[in-house]
């Protein structure tokens, strides 16, 4: 099987392709999608990634399955999963198909459940929560703007049994479009779901680490893994820490179905390029189970940029930040806004913006500082609103031995302020237990 990418769109080397398609792999594919990027793409309904390089990736991957009648597989389409990523994938491989002159049987397998399945999940106590997020109830499935199920490899091999050579998937477990085909050839089920690890992320298991293709070879009680590219190459040391990619346990990895056991997995170079991995185990559970992502509204935001490199100003910092948060409350409050109807974070680079409280070296060391200032409220006009007052109180306010006579801040940008619309977050991290793992992910086909 041939990986081409980590993500569609982040690119790969069309020379590995054509190397990889010469090893006659049976599948090809590459995950579309992550939670990586933060809830505002599932909420928005948009993609991480631009439409030009997704378009660029797919038209690779589609003539080359076309010509050699193989499956091409997308997890998680469009980023997200959700149903307008779905549907903004299949327009496009559609387009690419007109252009291309290709003609193939497509699956679209949805991954949006029905809010009315998921109050009688909770009601019948089917959903359990994950990180620590309160039990899901109605109120909150009610509230979220989207939320996705993460397919196991099952409705992935009935669409191939459908006859479908493109399947576009909703959201999906990373490894589970390649252990569907695996799986369905007859390939034990450990290495099927080890096989899928090594291939959610195209060649980072081997190195120099960039996004680009690798191809994994499978047998009953071992696969290994190879970059087609000549410039990389698999090592066991490489392998081995990919296998800890993603994963809370370096040794047991939860999936729909079970738990992939890598305890005993031992690395052994079959050539300088590659690397055979053996002794997996997989450990199936009593109740299969799907992970739920949600999101849910939490306000807009507005956010500007600026830097200072006043020595003087920088020396004294933390009490001028603290005077800026007082004199911005007050203003937003003489406006008639008052500070319950916003909030605002600012991050300050060359101090501790990366890990705010965490930073265990919070001295600045620099001769200059970066500011991020981000304003959020129930509604646009109001985080603007405050924003607006808050890089205007930045720039401008005195300080104990200020030597400027106007700005105390160099702004990049005109416009200054950005309005970054609705924010989102995470309000649904829980798993679902199904009797029948394809019962929530209908397949659509079509001929395209």
């Amino acid at each position: 099987m041939l990986s081409t990418s980590g993500i569609l769109g982040y690119g790969y080397a069309e020379e590995s392709l054509k190397i990889g398609m010469a090893r006659a792999p049976h599948a090809i594919g590459a995950d579309g999608g992550s939670t990586d990027p933060g809830p505002h793409y599932l909420g928005a309904g948009t993609s991480f990634t631009s439409r030009l390089s997704v378009k660029r990736d797919l038209k690779l991957m589609l003539l080359a399955a076309m010509a050699a009648k193989i499956p091409c597989i997308i997890g998680t389409a469009g980023g997200a999963g959700g149903e307008p990523h779905l549907q903004d994938t299949a327009a496009l491989v559609r387009e690419i198909a007109r252009e291309e002159q290709l003609s193939f049987r497509m699956a679209l397998i949805h991954a949006e459940p029905e809010r009315a399945m998921l109050r009688e999940a909770v009601t019948s106590g089917r959903v359990k929560a994950l990180a620590k997020l309160p039990p899901l109830d109605a109120a909150t499935i009610d509230r979220a703007e989207r939320i996705v199920a993460m397919m196991g490899p099952e409705p992935i091999a009935r669409a191939l049994d459908g006859g479908a050579q493109v399947i576009l998937c909703g959201r999906s477990s990373d490894p589970a479009q390649w252990a569907a085909v695996a799986l369905r050839a007859g390939i034990p089920p450990a290495v099927a779901w080890y096989a899928g690890k090594m291939l959610e992320c195209g060649a980072e298991p081997a190195v120099p680490k960039e996004p680009d293709c690798l191809l994994v070879t499978l047998r009953d009680d071992h696969l290994v893994c190879e970059p087609p590219n000549p410039i990389r190459r698999c090592t066991p040391l490489s392998v081995a820490n990919f296998a800890l990619h993603e994963n809370a346990s370096p040794i047991h990895h939860t999936e729909p179905g079970g738990m992939l056991d890598t305890s005993d997995v031992t690395f052994e170079p079959v050539s300088d390029r590659a690397v055979k991995v053996s002794g997996m185990r997989w450990v199936p559970s009593a109740q299969y189970t799907v992970k739920l992502e949600g999101v849910e509204r939490d306000g807009y935001r507005a956010i500007t940029i600026c830097g200072t490199r006043d020595p003087v100003l920088i020396r004294q910092i933390d009490d001028y930040l603290a005077v800026h948060r007082v004199k911005v409350s007050a203003k937003a409050e003489a406006f008639g806004v008052p500070p319950s109807a916003w909030r605002m974070s600012l991050r300050v680079y060359g101090k501790d913006g990366v890990m705010a409280g965490w930073e265990p070296t919070p001295a600045v060391t620099g001769h200059e500082l970066g500011f991020v200032i981000e304003v959020v409220a129930g509604t646009q006009e109001i985080a603007s609103a405050v924003l607006a007052m808050a890089r205007t109180s930045l720039l401008h306010a005195d300080f104990p031995g200020r030597l400027c006579k106007e700005g105390n801040m160099a702004f990049p940008f005109s416009p200054s302020d950005i309005e970054l619309g609705p924010l989102y977050r995470f309000s649904v991290f829980h798993t679902l237990a199904l009797n029948d793992p394809c019962a929530i992910f209908p397949i659509e086909y079509e001929s395209v």
